[in-house]
């Protein structure tokens, strides 16, 4: 995934949005009740890794959520110490605690995940790389940010799609909101969607995992040329007619105004000022929402980055010269487009998913947010 923990940019983005009070409500942890639905045999492993919010040092939390900083890692990679926690077996549940954190909550079948320290920090499973020690293993992961404005936790699919999960959160009132599962039967019919497709070479092992669309062309199971004919047909168009991006929906009136010129899509402010522009981006580009479609923390470049990473992805670009598009009825229509993200939505029993980085724009997104949160869960569910 190209933001490690993504949805510490969604948390911040919504901080000021929570009283004093709701701020104070929220306990130094919260319970997390995870289920094992799987129908499996296998033990499973839980990891809870990330960053302590109050002191931005990484590290691990263990099943009553202490936080333990990793020690110093090595050049090569030194193994880092062992914070699995011993899951429920099948049909049962288990409750951990979690800190205010900024990470992500693995989980594995049958193995222990192996994880490594670099003089940087964690390494993380590489599933795109063979030679990855945990490239057998099934596993996944959701991510969560808790802070002092409540708790942001997602189901994610950026990087693979695999052992299949949901997330939900207790509020201090009302009901349970869930998101991130899938359909009866909807794991296999994504695998069999990709092969029907000619996609299958994102298929890891026997319906293991399918690596992202991005991590595919890296390993040489998509051609790097994938998006082209979509890309050229946007550039066309553009150059002779104009793109509105508007990418704050509680900002109607801030506007960007895109025209290429070249290689290259420029884009002024309502003023006809100089906003920012865009190289001509490349299939890797546009799959992983960076490089020459880079969105750094900003108020101008990053959101537009972020709308036209949208279009892309879900090719509604010529079919709407103002985006974000709000009619998910066009999405992934085109030919050429972001087949991954595509099987993996309709597979969702509330249409809901993270299929790239930026899948959050129009929240499309397979997340669920509390300002007050009593309790958080995880529900790994069966591999049908």
């Amino acid at each position: 995934m190209r933001v490690k923990w993504k949805i510490a940019a969604l948390a911040a983005a919504g901080l000021m949005a929570f009283t004093a009070l709701t701020a104070q409500a929220v306990p130094a942890t919260i319970p997390l009740e995870f289920k094992n639905s799987s129908g499996r045999s296998d033990p499973v492993y839980i990891y809870n890794l990330g960053t302590l919010l109050s002191t931005g040092q990484q590290g691990w939390a263990d099943a009553n959520g202490t936080f333990h900083p990793w020690p110093a890692g090595g050049n090569p990679p030194t193994p880092a110490p062992d914070a699995s926690i011993a899951g429920p077996a099948n049909g049962q549940t288990k409750t951990i605690r979690i800190p205010k954190f900024s990470g992500r909550i693995y989980f594995s079948y049958g193995q222990k995940l192996v994880f490594k320290l670099t003089t940087g920090g964690l390494v993380q499973p590489a599933v795109q790389n063979p030679a990855d020690p945990n490239v057998n293993i099934l596993f996944n992961w959701s991510e969560y940010t808790l802070n002092d404005s409540g708790i942001w936790i997602n189901s994610t699919q950026v990087d693979m799609f695999s052992a299949p999960y949901s997330v939900g959160v207790q509020p201090s009132s009302g009901a349970i909101r869930n998101a991130g599962r899938l359909k009866p039967g909807g794991y296999a019919a994504v695998f069999n969607g990709l092969r029907a497709q000619g996609w299958g070479g994102l298929i890891r092992g026997n319906n293991l995992r399918a690596l992202a669309p991005g991590h595919g062309i890296e390993a040489g199971a998509l051609p790097a040329s994938v998006m082209n004919d979509y890309i050229d047909r946007v550039w066309t168009r553009y150059a002779s007619q104009t793109l509105t991006v508007t990418p704050f929906a509680n900002q109607p009136n801030t506007k960007y105004f895109g025209r290429v010129q070249g290689n290259f899509m420029v884009f002024t402010n309502a003023s006809g000022g100089f906003a920012t522009q865009f190289e001509k981006p490349d299939s890797d580009s546009v799959f992983g929402c960076h490089k020459r479609l880079d969105a750094p923390n900003d108020l101008v470049r990053g959101p537009i980055s972020r709308t036209l990473c949208a279009g892309f992805n879900r090719s509604t670009l010529l079919v709407n010269a103002n985006q974000p598009d709000p009619d998910n009825t066009n999405f992934y229509r085109d030919p050429v487009t972001n087949h991954f993200s595509r099987l993996i939505h309709a597979q969702m029993a509330d249409g809901k998913a993270y299929g790239f980085a930026f899948d959050d724009v129009g929240a499309h997104e397979s997340l669920v947010h509390d300002g007050n949160p009593l309790q958080a869960y995880m529900t790994i569910d069966p591999l049908d």
